[in-house]
């Protein structure tokens, strides 16, 4: 009998402690609070193919938001640590695991290289740690790979393939040449673009797979120029986009009638590429720096640190992370309870108006498509991009009724 009582006892502590969250914010008086800082990682590409679009902007842009939400949340110190995971999967997960199981990390955040993306939620899945892609494009994030603990915020390869494809085409590119990054993300682009484009009514005139890290894209430019087709397709990121779009300009396959498309291209990108060569370029994006004077003001503070303008993927991380941060505040709790409250609650800010994230971890929110000014068109530094049209959330992104995701409602 005495045994009995006191398995009950012992039952009922641990029911306690269980509903009492990380931060004891429900935790009977007897439970010790939480008193070590609550701990963001950036994981992210530092110095690879990937870092002019995540890299030490995506850190600087959480140490912004962390910074206006005061540094605390429950009375906590909130800590910024940083990991270069090199797009190496492995790597990727490697650190995840060792800053969940020994450094005392809360959250994941940024993670470039979809492949690295999907290794790193496999851990956070199993740790139930808060995960917030910026970079990673892939859509399986929240489709058949999502987690309860993953939200992927900016975009991903159905939004930018759906949005972009489709401009295109109503404005006549009925033909279509990939020149596609021979992995994961680059063949998903490829595909969905594609499907797009057959079910308009459209052709396509061919493809070609180019390895990452690519240095020349002569031979693949060739073919492409050879198709005679009207919109050449780069389903690449990063350098690869630079270096490839550069090259096509040299080939003179703009000068020839052609129209490029980037597939995964940024404002970075842009940048990189100077108007010149990027002139008339079509492309996808969740936010333009100079849209409207909110979103000027928050990028000229960006700009003051940073010397460069954000791209969507640094405006998005400082959004996501505000919100994060208000989860963690109102929930009392950093993960899934978190991951639950950002999901029951609209953002609204400069970056989404408004934003709602659905139960597969998707950030649902109105996108916009971009094209390259002309050097005479530009009249300021970074005045680089003019909105051609506003894609609605509804139709930018893949119904969440419609997702593989098991946890959708």
């Amino acid at each position: 009998m005495k045994d009995r009582i006191a398995r009950r006892a012992v039952l009922k502590a641990g029911i306690g402690l269980g509903a009492a969250g990380i931060f004891g914010a429900r935790a009977p008086a007897r439970a010790q609070a939480r008193t070590k800082p609550l701990r963001l990682g950036v994981l992210t590409d530092m110095s690879g193919p990937y870092s002019n679009i995540g890299g030490p902007g995506s850190v600087e842009a959480v140490r912004m938001a962390v910074e206006d939400f005061g540094g605390r949340v429950r009375d906590l110190p909130i800590e910024v640590v940083t990991g270069d995971h090199q797009n190496k999967p492995d790597t990727g997960a490697g650190i995840a695991r060792r800053w969940i199981d020994l450094e005392g990390v809360d959250a994941i955040l940024d993670v470039p290289t979809s492949s690295v993306a999907l290794a790193v939620q496999h851990v956070t899945r199993e740790k139930g740690i808060a995960t917030i892609f910026g970079t990673a494009a892939i859509e399986s994030l929240t489709s058949e790979e999502c987690s309860p603990t993953g939200i992927q915020y900016v975009y991903d390869t159905y939004s930018i393939a759906n949005v972009t494809a489709k401009a295109a085409i109503a404005n006549g590119g009925d033909t279509w040449f990939f020149v596609t990054a021979d992995y994961g993300v680059g063949h998903a682009m490829e595909k969905m673009v594609g499907d797009v484009v057959t079910a308009s009514g459209g052709k396509i005139r061919g493809a070609v797979r180019a390895p990452l890290g690519t240095a020349d894209f002569s031979s693949f430019l060739l073919q492409a120029q050879a198709s005679k087709a009207k919109i050449v397709a780069f389903a690449n990121a990063g350098n690869d986009t630079v270096t490839s779009i550069k090259q096509a300009q040299e080939f003179g396959l703009v000068s020839g009638g052609q129209r490029l498309v980037g597939l995964l291209m940024f404002l970075s990108d842009i940048d990189a590429l100077g108007l010149e060569a990027a002139q008339g370029s079509l492309f996808t994006t969740s936010f333009y720096w100079d849209a409207d004077e909110e979103g000027r003001a928050w990028s000229t503070r960006y700009f003051a640190r940073m010397k460069r303008m954000p791209n969507d993927v640094q405006a998005g991380l400082y959004s996501a992370v505000t919100h994060y941060l208000k989860a963690v505040q109102a929930a009392g709790a950093n993960g899934i309870d978190a991951v639950r409250w950002m999901k029951d609650n609209e953002v609204s800010d400069f970056y989404a108006r408004p934003g709602r994230i659905g139960q597969n971890g998707r950030m649902y929110k109105d996108m916009y498509l971009v094209e390259a000014k002309k050097p005479s068109e530009s009249r300021k530094p970074w005045d680089y991009l003019k909105i051609v049209a506003t894609s609605p959330a509804s139709q930018s992104f893949r119904p969440e009724a419609d997702s593989k995701c098991k946890l959708r409602a």
